[in-house]
């Protein structure tokens, strides 16, 4: 893709998301109203829903053609499996803790192109952070290149995953190493922060919506960590299913003695 595409997407989802972040924040510390989603999905807000009306208007508005996968729209699979490109998004990552009155949501905004992600921003509107990437240009924060730390041994790294990822069945050993476990609810930002240096890798176990997963990956690996799923490949987006398989995400001498540590996949 043209580098010249690339920056004007690029602007195109900084915009965006500065309106979007505008939207959040007049309903954040608000009691905004809120309710749980069919099926165990988990909690959504009148902010959620406003966020991802605009996003969808404005995007679509600015390239027609493109697809769309949102936590918040009703998936239309066959249009987005037809696009060549496709807006993959999560109008407010980290709904818990906007709910809680918490500074640790994000809205995170990517395009995938042929199942790979192009350009991605990551904005935190509430502690005034911006994190963003194109695949031909480092990630930043607010404009400023970050990179990815130069640990390489799993013993005290500093880890961000939910406390079930030391349970003992994910480790071939049967014990997790000696992370220095931490956790932030916004899984857009655990991968900032691994692109940042200031944590070293982020773990999960489980199935991921691409949307969670889309715009800090690309981030992430523009800043050198490395990004797989569970099983130690790259993940490719816009799938029929809309899910990644888990995720490992590390700095890139730490990525390979993780995985080695990790048990197989559970059947």
């Amino acid at each position: 893709m043209p580098a010249s595409d690339l920056a004007n997407d690029l602007a195109l989802l900084t915009a965006a998301a500065d309106e979007a972040g505008a939207i959040a924040m007049r309903h954040w510390r608000q009691a905004p109203e809120a309710w749980e989603k069919a099926g165990g999905a988990g909690p959504v807000t009148v902010a959620d829903i406003a966020v991802d009306r605009m996003l969808r208007a404005e995007l679509l508005a600015a390239r027609p053609d493109f697809g769309w996968l949102s936590e918040e729209t009703e998936d239309n699979a066959a249009a987005r499996l037809a696009a060549e490109t496709v807006f993959i998004v999560d109008p407010i990552d980290g709904t818990r803790a906007f709910i809680a009155g918490e500074d640790g949501f994000a809205i995170a905004l990517a395009i995938a192109h042929r199942g790979e992600i192009t350009a991605a921003v990551i904005h935190l509107p509430a502690r005034g952070e911006t994190y963003a990437a194109t695949q031909d240009s480092p990630a930043t924060l607010n404009g400023v290149p970050i990179v990815a730390s130069e640990a390489a041994h799993p013993e005290g790294a500093r880890l961000l995953a939910p406390h079930q990822a030391l349970d003992p069945q994910h480790w071939r050993t049967g014990v997790a190493p000696g992370f220095r476990r931490s956790f932030r609810t916004a899984l857009a930002w655990r991968l900032c922060l691994v692109a940042a240096g200031r944590y070293d890798t982020a773990l999960s176990f489980r199935p991921i919506w691409e949307w969670d997963l889309a715009a800090g990956d690309l981030i992430a690996r523009q800043a050198g960590a490395v990004v797989t799923d569970r099983a130690g490949l790259r993940v490719r987006y816009n799938s029929p299913a809309g899910q990644a398989q888990g995720l490992v995400a590390a700095a890139p001498a730490l990525h390979g003695p993780v995985m080695e540590r990790l048990a197989g996949w559970p059947e």
